[in-house]
């Protein structure tokens, strides 16, 4: 079933996500389809504050399924999977809720540009990172490599094909932080359930900061996120934050 491709499960508003396409996760059109639908429905959960994003293979994603092309024949076709595609990282950008990335094993072309799509990224110490496309008949990539490299890097990366390891990347400042791959995913829940600790109406708003901040000039994002600042100051979960700090006390957020 496609359902089993990439798997959801929820627990104390952490939302786990892992992708189980044996034996590689390469992204066929299904899974593609799969992708989108979980970090939609991660979006509009009440019961999910924080996400995480793994693989239960070996490697985390090889990237494209190069058996399933389209056909530049048929018109439409090219079209439709490059939508997909597109869609295919967009959904976890645009999630309404923190990504967090567990990369547990190497991640090339779309699987490294998914990493990419994350807000933080995490990786195990045997992890690698590639965009190979240059070495299968392709050119995509650079756009994602552009936002976690610099020129040089970037570049170096795309036009050689090479693979870095996950101690490269994060002397790069790529990388937040590497582990022992049997500490991984305990870091990596340990992470989200703090970010879940925070009142979920403000980490909506810091997400959507996050993300106009990439996008804009500094002077026009920060605009933006004085008017987030201000409709946040008006909800009850703001409130409770600023008393349960003058009464030295945790707050309980309910979410409005």
């Amino acid at each position: 079933m496609d359902e089993d491709m990439i798997t959801l499960d929820v627990e104390d508003h952490v939302a786990v996500v892992t992708m189980n396409r044996a034996p590689v996760n390469a992204f066929n059109r299904a899974m593609r389809d799969r992708i989108v639908a979980v970090f939609d429905e991660v979006s509009e959960r009440d019961d999910i504050r924080v996400a995480v994003l793994t693989s239960s293979q070996k490697v985390f994603s090889a990237g494209a399924d190069l058996k399933e092309r389209p056909d530049p024949t048929v018109a439409g076709e090219f079209s439709s999977h490059n939508r997909i595609t597109r869609e295919t990282g967009n959904a976890i950008m645009e999630c309404a809720k923190p990504v967090i990335a567990a990369c547990n094993g190497t991640a090339l072309g779309l699987g490294f540009a998914l990493l990419t799509h994350c807000d933080i990224m995490l990786a195990s110490e045997d992890a690698t990172f590639g965009m190979p496309e240059i070495n299968v008949g392709l050119a995509g990539g650079a756009s994602m490599l552009k936002t976690v490299l610099g020129r040089s890097d970037m570049r170096l990366m795309f036009f050689t094909g090479r693979r870095l390891p996950a101690a490269e990347l994060y002397r790069m400042n790529v990388l937040s932080a590497v582990y022992k791959a049997d500490e991984l995913m305990d870091a990596a829940m340990s992470l989200a359930r703090e970010i879940a600790s925070k009142s979920p109406v403000a980490m909506r708003y810091a997400k959507a900061s996050c993300n106009i901040a990439d996008l804009m000039p500094q002077k026009y994002a920060y605009r933006f996120e004085q008017d987030y600042t201000v409709a946040l100051s008006k909800t009850e979960d703001a409130q409770e934050a600023r008393a349960a700090f003058i009464e030295k006390r945790a707050p309980v957020f309910k979410g409005r």
